[in-house]
């Protein structure tokens, strides 16, 4: 999952006096941590399965049955409902606003845990699971969204960022937390973490931005004085923001599906695509939600469990590391070391699983699962993981960030269904060798697919991307241009 900043990027609280240069106040700082907090409930919910099927497949725990059928259901039917989720979100983000959705979703959170924490049939798990899903969908799509237009473009990649973090600490508490409950109290804990998040949400606006497709001027400087300062002149953005506006009405956009296929927009669109493809088939979610049987099987000489929690501690201390070069290094050099890493684990594992198979013995190389997995999680979670989420947030246009932003997620979450859900059949037709030297064929493919196709984004406005991507130029204040963040699972 998923972040430094560069030698002139900074976070300070105190406002210029010589020129209007774009500052983080602390109002962007606790809007990126309101939306955070939902991030993290996200990271706990995505990993609930791991730990808490343990607990509820034995029958002296749970007092209903849960057959291995059913097992698999609850654990894959979250991704299918990400998908709906996914589908969804891009109509409510339009209509309801942005801050509207991702707060529309804390209750339904916590209803989706207590109908876990108290089912007495697999059933209800599984209209939590459900129900978890979809927001978990619906939010993948909506953080990126508000955070890409409400955190200036100085600490976008920092702030951008801060959702995939707090989405691994979710993750690692899950872990953590799961070796010492059962899967009714883990429940019970995750129906507790909405509650911040819900209360968070009330403080921060919607975004200027959606205000001022609806017409709202009054409103939309509001916001921008909140998120810039009381001492900010926000008048040049929000002027910025109505001439973008004006220009999207002339032309008489649509945020429909067909706009999407037209070429200037699909270009960006297919980027997107590209990304979360390359995001999901790298098997990311494949090594996580099967750690502990890949350790079994590999003979590993650490405890499963332990494993666990160590790939989530890496996963969750990579995240900070990509927040601190994000600024800095920029995005396609952060993707290329992803790449590399990813690449070069996989095969590796692939060697020691053939090896496992038909000799040489590798019984005295027990640590080398454990290495590669902790690399490879290094590797993912500094590229791969959060990168493809920042970029869907800048790189697809204002005019159809709802609709475009709609149709990568649930494409996300589609390639994720598809890859948890056949892994154990790739494990059975080509042996797990098989299987990881697919998904390291597939990750040298990504690396051409960086290289030659995907934009370096890094300090660039939302205009300048748009100019480079689609040949045309959007007025729009450079002061105005923000963007997104990143997670994964």
């Amino acid at each position: 999952m998923k972040i430094l900043m560069r030698a002139d990027t900074h976070v300070s609280f105190s406002v210029p006096v010589e020129e209007p240069k774009a500052i983080c106040t602390f109002s962007q700082v606790l809007a990126a941590l309101s939306v955070s907090l939902g991030s993290l409930v996200v990271g706990f919910v995505s990993a609930y399965t791991s730990p808490a099927l343990v607990s509820m497949v034995d029958r002296n725990i749970t007092s209903f049955e849960v057959t291995p059928q059913a097992a698999s259901w609850v654990g894959g039917i979250m991704p299918l409902a990400g998908l709906a989720g996914g589908i969804s979100g891009g109509p409510f983000i339009e209509y309801l606003g942005r801050r509207n959705t991702i707060l529309a979703t804390a209750v339904p959170f916590i209803v989706s845990s207590l109908l876990i924490a108290c089912a007495v049939n697999v059933a209800m798990v599984l209209a939590g699971r459900f129900l978890a899903g979809f927001c978990v969908g619906i939010a993948s799509l909506s953080l990126p969204v508000y955070l890409g237009e409400t955190v200036q473009p100085e600490v976008r990649g920092t702030l951008g960022l801060l959702p995939t973090a707090f989405g691994n600490i979710g993750i690692l508490l899950c872990f953590v937390a799961g070796t010492y409950m059962d899967w009714s109290m883990l429940a019970f804990l995750g129906a507790a973490l909405p509650v911040p998040f819900l209360v968070l949400m009330f403080l921060i606006p919607e975004t200027p931005r959606w205000f001022v497709s609806r017409g709202r001027e009054e409103r939309a400087r509001k916001a921008l004085s909140w998120l810039r300062g009381k001492e900010a002149d926000v008048e040049p953005e929000l002027k910025g923001l109505m001439r973008s506006q004006a220009d999207a009405d002339r032309q008489g956009t649509q945020n429909t599906m067909m706009e999407l296929l037209k070429r200037s927009n699909f270009k960006p669109l297919s980027i997107s695509l590209g990304l979360m493809f390359f995001q999901q088939l790298s098997g990311i979610n494949a090594v996580i939600f099967y750690t502990v049987s890949i350790f079994k099987d590999a003979g590993s000489t650490i405890d499963g469990n332990v494993c666990t929690i160590i790939v989530g501690v890496v996963n969750f201390m990579a995240t900070f590391i990509a927040t601190l070069l994000i600024d800095r290094a920029g995005r396609k050099i952060l993707l290329y070391v992803s790449n590399i890493a990813m690449i070069i684990t996989l095969f590796v594992l692939g060697g020691f699983f053939y090896c496992k198979a038909h000799g040489p013995d590798v019984s005295h190389l027990g640590w080398l699962p454990l290495s590669c997995f902790v690399i490879y999680i290094l590797g993912f979670s500094l590229g791969f993981g959060p990168i493809p989420w920042l970029m869907m947030g800048e790189i697809l246009p204002a005019k159809i960030r709802g609709s475009a932003a709609s149709v990568a997620t649930a494409f996300n979450w589609t390639c994720t269904f598809v890859v948890t859900k056949t892994f154990q059949d790739m494990i059975d037709v080509m042996g797990a060798h098989g299987a990881f030297w697919l998904f390291g064929s597939i990750c040298f493919i990504g690396l051409f697919f960086v290289i030659l196709y995907v934009p370096e984004t890094q300090g660039k406005t939302l205009e300048d991307i748009e100019r480079k991507m689609m040949g045309r130029v959007r007025r729009m204040s450079s002061v105005a241009n923000i963007k997104p963040l990143s997670f994964n699972m």
